[in-house]
């Protein structure tokens, strides 16, 4: 049975919980775009590849709180810590709204605030 895409984003976000970097990328697409609000834009798959390795240096701890899906579109809603600059562990609120194509996280628009 096919995994709907929900599910697909809760693996992806399981894998790169547990600093499996390649685990969470074999759910996107080579051309995957991600746009953080305010920030910047990443595009395809080794800009993601080449973020992740100072962003997530320490894995992510996600708490999602509540999933909307509907036909091609997740939004997640929750905190995630990471690590701030001087290396403390800071939670913020997030609101990932990911747009997936043939079964892989194809676009990312990432709203990221610290509360």
């Amino acid at each position: 049975m096919k995994a709907d895409n929900k599910t697909i984003l809760e693996q992806a976000n399981a894998a790169i919980s547990t600093g499996n970097n390649e685990g969470f990328l074999a759910h996107c697409t080579e051309d995957t775009q991600w746009t953080f609000v305010g920030e910047q834009t990443l595009r395809g798959k080794e800009a993601v590849r080449a973020w992740m390795v100072t962003a997530y240096e320490k894995p992510p701890v996600f708490q999602a709180r509540q999933f909307i899906a509907e036909g091609d579109f997740v939004t997640a809603l929750g905190t995630i810590t990471l690590p701030d600059k001087d290396g403390q562990a800071t939670e913020y609120a997030y609101c990932d709204v990911w747009r997936f194509r043939d079964g892989k996280m194809a676009e990312l628009t990432a709203f990221v605030i610290k509360p």
